[in-house]
């Protein structure tokens, strides 16, 4: 692989690419790995509520975790085949209680995830942390922090606020920022008569929820187009929280490029948000026909999003997470492919000479930019990646999955 590599390097930096650069700035750009992969977005409450808010997760693979313990190994053993630096991403719904303990949402503590804190610690990962808004019998009618039910809705804003100041625990324990990030289902199946009220209720909480300044919390709100059962209204839309957010400073518009109009693409939306905001918060997902979070790919829009990232010199501005749960296949290979194809479109994108190409632009030297473009596609990208997969100690090409199939004839097949 050297030779190859070193040949490699040799045709990259004759167009004036920094191959070395590239990669230092690849393993020091960490990647938020969504822990709800692992057991299909279940949780650990132990109340064995059926996933709602409209999310679905289709398929029955053997082997999904059932526990705390499996979820960490199975997490662990995906992660180890993926390189770079990597954070794990909790909903409030993964708390651990103590046996015997229960308490609802509203009341959770920070003690109830310091099991997790250990784990990070124990594995070199930080923690991002979400508000779990969905399968929860306080979802009435699907709203949540919109509803009219002032009962609900002061419900959903106690769990909010809770979750913050668990958010700011994690963050002094691991002497870390954590990115605390809202979503909620809220919406109506047909065409609403009152479109404002939700709204405004919905700003009410939320100016409840963040009325309290915490130490290391990254605050952001995710919006999305629709679900199923919220097909006609979603009171979350995009408009309303890139205008929340740019009305509240401290809070940031996640953009989840699952969660728009299939017509849109986040990668153009990446560069007019840097326009403004200090941080861009990212869920990385593949919607298929609407958002249905397939597994992510080394697809075109993939390395379009990866691109605004590296050309505008963002990778510590965007906050970059994953989002998808597929339980139609082997649940570790899901989050081994999703991650590696996110590495991957990073590194392609610092593999490409944005300081000409930008110069090319502002030039009017058009031809020459298509050419460009076109010519460094098919250098031997994978030479590097290989490369680079060698000096994180994992798998470079295939040989992963025969690690993730032992596993599942080891440990998967073996769950009830």
């Amino acid at each position: 692989m050297s030779e190859r590599y070193q040949s490699a390097k040799k045709l990259y930096e004759a167009w004036g690419v920094d191959v070395e650069a590239a990669l230092n700035a690849l393993k020091n750009t960490p990647i938020s790995v969504h822990c709800w992969q692992g057991d299909d977005v279940i949780g650990l409450e132990g109340s064995g509520r059926a996933l709602s808010g409209g999310i679905q997760t289709t398929g029955n693979y053997p082997g999904r975790a059932r526990n705390f313990e499996e979820l960490k190994a199975d997490f662990v053993k995906a992660m180890s085949l993926v390189p770079g630096k990597k954070r794990i991403s909790l909903h409030a719904s993964y708390a651990i209680f103590a046996p015997g303990e229960q308490v609802d949402r509203d009341q959770l503590q920070p003690r109830h995830f310091d099991p997790w804190i250990d784990f990070a610690r124990e594995n070199g990962l930080g923690i991002d942390f979400n508000p779990t808004f969905f399968s929860h019998p306080m979802v009435k009618d699907n709203l949540t922090l919109s509803s009219p039910d002032e009962e609900v809705r002061s419900f959903w804003v106690r769990h909010g606020i809770q979750c913050r100041r668990i958010s700011a625990y994690i963050a002094e324990k691991l002497n870390d920022h954590v990115l605390c990030n809202v979503w909620i289902p809220d919406g109506y199946k047909d065409v609403p008569a009152d479109r404002l009220s939700p709204r405004l209720r919905l700003k009410k909480s939320l100016d409840e929820i963040f009325a309290e300044k915490l130490p290391g919390v990254i605050d952001c709100v995710e919006s999305k187009v629709f679900g199923i059962g919220m097909e006609a209204y979603t009171v979350g839309s995009s408009e309303f929280y890139i205008s929340y957010a740019g009305t509240h400073p401290g809070v940031y518009d996640l953009l989840d490029n699952g969660h728009y109009h299939p017509t849109e693409v986040v990668s153009d939306k990446i560069p007019s948000l840097l326009a403004f905001f200090d941080k861009v918060p990212l869920h990385v997902t593949r919607g298929v026909r609407w958002d249905s979070d397939h597994v992510v790919l080394y697809e075109d829009e993939l390395k379009e999003i990866a691109k605004e990232i590296v050309r505008n010199d963002a990778l510590e501005r965007v906050l970059i997470g994953l989002d998808f749960f597929d339980a139609s296949i082997n649940r570790i290979a899901a989050w081994v492919v999703g991650t590696r194809s996110m590495e991957k479109a990073l590194l392609f994108a610092l593999l490409q000479p944005w300081d000409e190409m930008k110069k090319m632009q502002e030039d009017c030297r058009f031809t020459e930019l298509m050419m460009m473009n076109e010519e460094i596609k098919t250098l031997p990208f994978s030479d590097i990646w290989e490369h680079y997969c060698e000096t994180q100690g994992v798998p470079g090409g295939r040989e992963w999955y025969d690690v993730v199939a032992q596993y599942e004839k080891d440990v998967l097949l073996k769950r009830n």
